[in-house]
């Protein structure tokens, strides 16, 4: 079972009045609200910098924002290096380190981040020009030091690490190739072998040829007048040299001539997380942008749109089902999508494909226009209360060459939207016919039925295509499979010669270190501490003991008191080779399903059923017999079934046992890695090491 892995790095890191109204009437709508724009004013610098700045003067703080407008860029082999670049310029400057730039801001209360093409930085107005020098360095003189690379080079393999298990990410991922092409910018995908191609001279690269003034807008709002920004700007800016940026052009990705029904498989996933969409030429400033956003927000756009309503509150197939677009200068889109229950896949997809046909072949209702306007009236004045969204307003009119009064007349637009105008930008933008399905989760339960909307392709979970997922019908049983296994660590008289064990491993969370030391003695006594590097400091994040009896858990100083059930399920996942409890005790069974490829290795799979009903699926290899991988599902936040599987590779021969040296854990709903670095047997672990 070895839940307690789980238990251990997820709960160690992650840790009016009514009476009045009649709510079952609609209110009456008010006429839309006249909305007051604030005013903005902007200079050009002569190294072609364009600056905006909106006075706001009820608090005492300043923001600077600068946009970096550049084309896309297609990375290639080395995809990831973009945004690595942009990580780079917040890791210091040649006049400061990184210590001492975090210092100095800290020093003022303010705040800096960065990326590839912005950084942003606020503090109090006291101190802007403090923080104007500071963004300045960082702008003008970043270090581009080989530690700080290396340090983020591992954060991002980590992060990707974290979510090559995550039906999500891999959703959104696929999605992307799916609907653009490895080819087009929009398309490639960071993998952990392209960023480990990455060098530090691809990042300064970058940001020789792309930070440039020239292609630059920079937005100052808050304490500040025009006087003094334009004072700021000059000093700390002036200097920075323009320069000639390439342009880049790309071949326009194309819709599929019919419906692209792709499939991702996950053989232990419980529900498919849906995805559908169309590429769509839909620039910023384009006429349909506004209809658009009306019948994407009565066919998806919330809690009240068509999708949530039929998908969930109807049919009850999903926790939520929505829809959205993006407007884009080089190509724009179209997507739906929603997690929904295996045995419905087929049928959700049925309602998708009905919904996205009826916005476009039946005109709304008044009502629903009614209340999308004013849904978008009520967020679009909300967005005012922020200056930085007049900020915005400036920089993207200037940008994409939108009319003057493209932000002052907005509500009067969305007003003047008429239904017929809404249905002819579905019409437009929304292409069922022409769509990409994709689905990723259990192909054994849902390929066979989405057929029925035309042949499915198969891809991994980079968007390469595969051919599809075969499975063959075990040649053994279960209880075989489990004494194979047996065999295939040492031995059963081997296991019972082992009284106890230590084992240390090593990886790493967004590049943080991180130690798991496990105890383990016969029958079922076990203890676990957790330790993490932060800031260069060791702390112990969590310490679990078992006596065998009594249950200790302690996160971060804080003990947690167990359950009954919680001591009951401890007694197996403190079982130092629990595999052996499978045949010997009562309670237990076994079924061998199917052979499955695990990692590129054929693996039976073996469901397993717990005494208290529990069950987990696990893999054990055809050639080897040792266990490849274990699934077992838990409730998610949300409500939603998460499978959560645990890895086992790279086995070794200690003192004769085979142990695996590669382990890869569950996290929520993503995965972290850790290498076995210490497995110690029979050195006379006493009860001390197991109890409070």
């Amino acid at each position: 079972m070895k839940k307690i892995f789980f238990l251990i790095l997820s709960l160690a890191l992650f840790q009016v009045a009514q009476s009045q109204i009649d709510r079952s009437k609609m209110p009456e709508p008010g006429p839309a609200p006249k909305i007051e724009i604030g005013d903005y004013q902007s200079f050009t610098l002569k190294n072609g910098i364009r600056v905006f700045v909106v006075e706001n003067h009820k608090l005492p703080r300043v923001t600077f924002n600068l946009i970096i407008d550049r084309d896309p860029i297609l990375e290639g082999e080395k995809a990831g290096y973009v945004s690595l670049a942009g990580s780079m310029l917040r890791e210091g400057t040649t006049n400061r380190s990184k210590e001492e730039l975090d210092e100095e801001i800290d020093f003022i209360g303010g705040q800096l981040s960065t990326s590839s093409t912005s950084v942003y930085a606020s503090s109090l107005s006291e101190y802007s020009e403090k923080m104007m020098e500071l963004m300045a360095d960082v702008i003008l003189h970043p270090a581009f030091e080989e530690t700080s690379f290396e340090k983020l080079k591992k954060q991002s393999i980590s992060g990707l690490q974290f979510g090559k298990n995550d039906p999500n990410t891999i959703s959104q991922r696929v999605f992307n190739v799916l609907l653009y092409g490895k080819d087009h910018p929009y398309g490639e995908i960071e993998t952990e072998s392209t960023v480990e191609n990455i060098t530090l001279d691809d990042c300064k690269n970058y940001y020789q040829t792309y930070f440039k003034p020239n292609i630059s807008y920079l937005a100052i709002v808050g304490d500040i007048n025009m006087k003094e920004a334009k004072k700021l700007v000059n000093k700390y800016l002036g200097k920075w040299e323009d320069g000639e940026v390439p342009s880049a052009e790309f071949e326009d990705p194309e819709n599929p001539e019919i419906i692209h029904i792709a499939m991702v498989n996950r053989d232990n996933a419980v529900q498919s997380v849906i995805s559908i969409g169309n590429l769509t030429e839909l620039p910023p400033g384009s006429p349909d942008v506004i209809p658009l956003r009306i019948a994407n927000q009565i066919l998806g756009g919330g809690s009240m749109g068509r999708l949530f309503q039929n998908l969930r509150e109807d049919k009850a197939y999903t926790y939520g089902a929505y829809s959205y677009y993006d407007t884009d200068k080089l190509i724009g889109s179209f997507r739906a999508g929603a997690s929904v229950r295996n045995e419905v896949t087929d049928s959700a997809v049925t309602e998708f494909y009905v919904e996205l046909d009826r916005i476009r072949d039946e005109k709304i209702s008044d009502e629903e226009l009614r209340n999308a306007k004013n849904y978008i009236t009520g967020s679009f004045a909300r967005s005012l209360e922020r200056p930085q969204t007049i900020a915005n307003f400036a920089i993207n009119t200037a940008r994409y060459h939108l009319p003057e009064d493209y932000y002052t007349n907005y509500l009067k637009r969305v007003e003047a939207v008429s239904s017929t105008e809404v249905q002819s930008a579905a019409r437009s933008h929304i292409d069922p016919g022409h769509s990409t399905l994709l689905i990723v989760g259990k192909a054994d339960e849902v390929a066979s039925k989405l057929e029925k909307f035309g042949p499915v392709h198969y891809y991994d979970t980079e968007g390469n295509p595969i051919e599809a997922p075969s499975s063959k019908k075990a040649d053994k049983s279960g209880e075989e499979i489990i004494r194979d296994y047996i065999e295939a660590l040492g031995g059963e008289a081997l296991l019972q010669d082992i009284i106890d064990m230590s084992i240390t491993m090593e990886g790493t969370i967004q590049g943080q270190p991180l130690t798991m030391i496990r105890k383990m003695r016969q029958p079922n006594k076990g203890a676990v501490v957790l330790k993490m590097s932060m800031g260069g400091q060791e702390m112990e994040i969590m310490n679990m003991k078992f006596d065998g009896s009594h249950y200790v858990r302690i996160m971060q100083g804080q003990e947690i008191p167990a359950t009954e059930e919680d001591v009951e399920e401890a007694k197996l996942d403190f079982a130092m080779f629990p595999e052996r409890l499978y045949l010997s005790e009562e309670g237990f069974t076994v079924e061998a399903t199917s052979i499955k490829n695990i990692n590129g290795e054929d693996a039976y799979e073996v469901k397993v059923t717990f005494p208290n009903g529990k069950e987990v699926t696990e893999y054990y290899s055809v050639e080897s017999g040792l266990k490849l991988r274990e699934s077992s599902t838990q409730e998610g936040r949300n409500g939603e079934s998460m499978v959560l599987n645990q890895d086992f590779s790279d086995y070794r021969q200690v003192e004769g046992l085979m142990f695996p040296h590669r382990v890869s854990l569950p996290l929520g709903p993503m995965n972290v890695e850790l290498n076995v670095t210490e497995v110690l047997i029979n050195t006379g672990l006493n009860d001390s090491d197991f109890s409070k």
